[in-house]
């Protein structure tokens, strides 16, 4: 089940995200960075196993969003729960009325194939790069931008 995240999912969220830091696969965050954002959150939970999948949907401009912090417990792995929550996502971005999303990710394969494409950068708004000043890796970011037009792009 997909659902929006509540305070209480704080400490996984923080536990599933800071996993996938450790190993350099995605960018640390805050508990504070998350409780910040916490509307932007979705989680998948199971059942008694609890949370096992997290993703954001962070709305950037007029008509972007960023697909951001999709996580999945090791041991639910490919299981299609990392697609179900960026259809969800982008799902939520239609309702939104955003025309495009993107993310910055190291797992250009699975974006794929869900339908993104590879862009520079530099294509990207300046405003978006607001929370890059705080990023350990800033100015020599290696993730890769992806795009996706979701008015082109075919629904679920």
């Amino acid at each position: 089940m997909i659902r929006t995240a509540t305070v209480r999912d704080v400490e996984r969220i923080l536990e599933l995200l800071n996993h996938y830091a450790a190993e350099g696969l995605l960018l640390p965050r805050s508990r504070n960075d998350i409780y910040d954002n916490l509307r932007d959150f979705l989680v998948f939970a199971e059942g008694r196993n609890g949370i096992c999948g997290v993703s954001a949907l962070h709305v950037c401009w007029q008509d972007l969003g960023e697909i951001r912090s999709l996580a999945v417990a090791p041991d639910h792995l490919r299981l299609g729960i990392g697609k179900r929550l960026v259809i969800e996502c982008e799902q939520e971005a239609r309702q939104l009325g955003l025309e495009r999303v993107f993310t910055l990710t190291y797992q250009q394969e699975f974006f794929t194939r869900s339908g993104y494409q590879v862009i520079d950068k530099n294509q990207l708004p300046h405003k978006i790069w607001g929370d890059c000043l705080n990023c350990i890796k800033f100015p020599d970011c290696d993730e890769i931008a992806m795009l996706k037009n979701l008015s082109a792009a075919t629904q679920p």
